[in-house]
């Protein structure tokens, strides 16, 4: 099982660090489906697409994946839907970049108070949570 390692360790009376509390079964929902929403091979092409250029529609994220405009549009609803996206209308398109305040909600309930080192620790594994600058 992962711990979330910052705010939350504390030490005993010698010293040593305690484990930090367990996740709540509702935060590991919310992590599953962002996990989810990183699992797929074209939305994790389109995350760099839009790293890499800002800001696309649909039909340029389509051209440059080769998949249609449905395809599309459910991959962008998923990854939205997680945080991980937001999107802007202009005229008759919708214009979509990374959310860099997305996933703020959850890390904050997952990691309350001051902003500290903010970790998922799966042993091998290390998911780091940085504040947007």
């Amino acid at each position: 099982m992962s711990r979330a390692k910052g705010l939350g360790d504390k030490q005993d009376q010698a010293g040593m660090a305690e484990a930090p509390a367990p996740i709540p079964a509702s935060m590991i929902r919310e992590l599953a489906d962002v996990f989810r929403g990183l699992a797929d091979r074209s939305r994790l092409q389109i995350l760099f697409l839009l790293a890499r250029h800002g800001e696309m529609n649909v039909t340029m994220i389509g051209d440059e994946l080769g998949q249609s405009q449905p395809a599309v549009s459910h991959h962008l609803s998923q990854l939205k839907n997680v945080g991980l996206i937001e999107c802007r209308r202009e005229g008759k398109f919708n214009y979509y970049r990374l959310d860099p305040n997305g996933l703020a909600p959850m890390v904050q309930r997952l990691f309350p108070g001051p902003a500290a080192t903010r970790v998922l620790d799966f042993g091998g594994l290390e998911v780091v949570f940085k504040s947007p600058q």
